[in-house]
């Protein structure tokens, strides 16, 4: 497989590659930042609407499948006419689907104002992001491409703990309010820093970047590969993020300490997004990508066995870092397959399957306790598809070029 990255120095030249990464880090810190804070939410839902675990938990499992399916057109109109307006509209519809959820007046409309808006805006603000810091650096791009999506890392180690203060301070309604009105003052104009069409469409030269089509990459094997991979392991990415508050509480410890094992999640994936990039550019992308999908199956198993605040905590770090190494490594590995050329679109195709994964896993969860009064299963079966995941990331190695693999 010949490396795409060839060609691209004189673009990279000519590109302001750290202020795509500072925009597309503020856009994922705020967007991810909000969804992640639902966990702070999920018993004043229960309390608010008397709802079960598994219809709280729908909301957020449909969000998150909404923002991972979006990521197709989102992608493909990035790659058309460049991320700018994509991540503007994004970041509207974060703002408007929070807004709007402070009034809705029961579970099924917080399908329609929280689970679409917040799950439209992450979709057409995330992948294209992602995407333009893979264009605007051609070494190390799995370094950078942790560091920009370290944003959500960060977001997720933040916000949880802010959206808990204020829920305390003016009630959940309002706290909502303040995030909307935060995201319009953040996220619109770090959407308005990326860059327009020419920008992605085409090298310096002026000729068409190479890689894949989108159709290409859609018959390929390698995609199909991956996209089996992203959905063994994300049925389980989001089941700790809903479900372990309330499974703190479960086991005696205050919700303070639930929402601090959330943020512990948070800190993390900052950690990983940091980490991981770097060591995956030295160890190899696929090795790595390997690595983390069993040591996430290992970390399910640790969540299974604990009961008390330090091993939780210690599984939320841990857990939290593999999680983050993913979000790195996962565009990367598209950017050494696939090229340049559709690549937003082909990294919003594959998150599809990330999607289904989310909407499953929480809900699973949620579902599995309120029939049998315990989380053992869903922690097992979540184990289970994370090791074979990792199986499966193994073989995609000979579709590599060997200083990617």
């Amino acid at each position: 497989m010949a490396d795409h990255g060839a060609g691209g120095a004189d673009l990279n030249r000519q590109r302001p590659g750290w202020g795509v990464v500072l925009a597309a880090f503020t856009l994922m810190f705020m967007g991810f930042g909000a969804a992640y804070s639902f966990a702070a939410f999920f018993t004043a839902f229960q309390s608010e609407f008397g709802a079960s675990r598994a219809h709280v938990s729908l909301v957020f499992s449909l969000c998150a499948l909404l923002w991972f399916s979006a990521g197709v057109p989102g992608g493909m109109l990035a790659d058309r006419f460049g991320p700018r307006g994509v991540c503007l509209a994004g970041a509207l519809c974060l703002a408007g689907g929070l807004a709007l959820a402070a009034n809705a007046p029961s579970v099924g409309l917080l399908y329609l104002t929280y689970s679409i808006g917040v799950g439209l805006g992450i979709g057409l603000s995330y992948v294209p992001s992602v995407a333009a810091v893979q264009h605007a650096f051609v070494q190390h791009r799995a370094l950078v491409s942790g560091i920009a999506v370290s944003g959500i890392g960060a977001g997720n180690l933040v916000m949880p703990l802010a959206a808990a203060w204020l829920i305390g301070l003016v009630g959940w309604r309002h706290a909502y309010l303040a995030l909307a009105v935060a995201m319009l003052v953040l996220s619109v104009p770090a959407a308005l820093t990326l860059g327009g069409r020419r920008s992605v469409r085409k090298g310096a030269d002026g000729a068409p970047l190479p890689g894949m089509s989108l159709a290409q990459g859609l018959r390929s094997a390698p995609f199909w590969l991956m996209y089996g991979v992203a959905l063994l392991i994300c049925v389980g990415f989001f089941v700790p993020m809903v479900h372990l508050v309330p499974y703190a509480l479960d086991v005696g410890l205050t919700e303070a300490q639930g929402v601090s094992l959330v943020s512990l999640l948070g800190l993390g994936s900052l950690l990983g997004r940091f980490f991981v990039g770097g060591i995956a550019d030295r160890l190899g992308h696929v090795r790595s990508l390997v690595a983390v999908g069993a040591g996430q199956g290992l970390m399910f198993l640790l969540w299974w066995v604990s009961k008390s605040y330090l091993p939780l905590a210690v599984f939320a770090v841990v857990f939290g870092t593999l999680y983050g190494g993913y979000v790195a490594l996962a565009p990367t590995v598209c950017m050494d397959i696939f090229g340049p050329r559709a690549l937003s679109a082909i990294i919003g195709s594959l998150y599809t399957a990330a999607g289904l994964g989310t909407l499953i896993g929480p809900t699973f969860a949620g579902a599995s306790f309120d029939a049998t009064g315990s989380y053992d299963l869903p922690i097992l079966v979540c184990a289970a598809l994370c090791f074979a995941g990792a199986g499966l990331a193994g073989t995609m190695r000979r579709h590599l070029p060997r200083q990617h693999a």
